[in-house]
């Protein structure tokens, strides 16, 4: 019997929220699950089309990226994923998407700004977006490197307040406190970029949304004193 059978499964219910999303087509994409115990996490196998996707096809990979249980080669992004658990305390999941939006935004190698209260409700910041990748960093471990570029953004940023960013040139990527959790990151990332840019696009003049009214929808929801919702976020 396999030995990670729950944390397969949370991978799996996870992965297969992408395509129910439409977050990404095809072999596309892919979420991790974190085992914070044993320090492994179970990830997408690289490749397989999720209509034939199982949960025993979900491969458990330790921080140092050796496959701990699997028949099927990881996804080709685990590098990043391990650099992403080893450097960011409390993460439970790790997403990467090829959204539409999200990407565009990542292509033209801009930041999301906070455009207007349902982004504020989320976060109080621009959702970042990495520097473009030198070619010596490209002709090294790319996917390491990808790992890097991230957590570079985010020397003088909380991956806690902050659970997403935009890889340049490449796609988003989102985490949580579990699988579950990165994912509906993904999807709260996709419908900001996406009511962004129509916003840009009706007025390219349109200015970020002003401080008080940012801290106002935030600390509504996420505060010390917050009162949305029937608990506490």
């Amino acid at each position: 019997m396999a030995t990670y059978k729950q944390l397969k499964k949370e991978a799996y219910t996870a992965n297969m929220e992408i395509p129910a999303h439409g977050l990404a087509i095809y072999t596309f994409g892919n979420v991790s699950a974190f085992d914070s115990q044993k320090k492994v996490f179970a990830i997408k196998p690289s490749g397989v089309p999720y209509r034939q996707l199982k949960p025993s096809d979900m491969v458990v990979v330790d921080l140092n990226n050796r496959i701990i249980e699997g028949n099927l080669r990881p996804s080709s992004d685990t590098k990043t994923h391990a650099l992403l658990y080893r450097s960011f305390p409390d993460l439970g999941g790790i997403a990467h998407t090829h959204s539409t939006y999200a990407v565009a935004w990542a292509q033209a190698q801009r930041s999301i700004p906070v455009m207007g209260t349902t982004h504020a409700d989320h976060l109080a910041a621009d959702i970042p977006v990495t520097a473009v990748m030198s070619d010596d960093q490209i002709q090294k471990d790319y996917e390491e490197e990808t790992g890097k570029q991230i957590t570079a953004v985010f020397e003088q940023l909380s991956p806690q307040d902050i659970p997403m960013v935009l890889v340049a040139c490449h796609g988003p990527f989102t985490w949580g406190s579990s699988a579950a959790k990165a994912v509906y990151n993904s999807v709260v990332l996709e419908e900001l970029a996406r009511q962004a840019l129509f916003t840009l696009e009706i007025n390219p003049d349109t200015p970020s949304l002003k401080k008080t009214l940012i801290n106002k929808h935030y600390q509504r929801k996420h505060g010390n004193n917050a009162y949305y919702g029937q608990n506490k976020v």
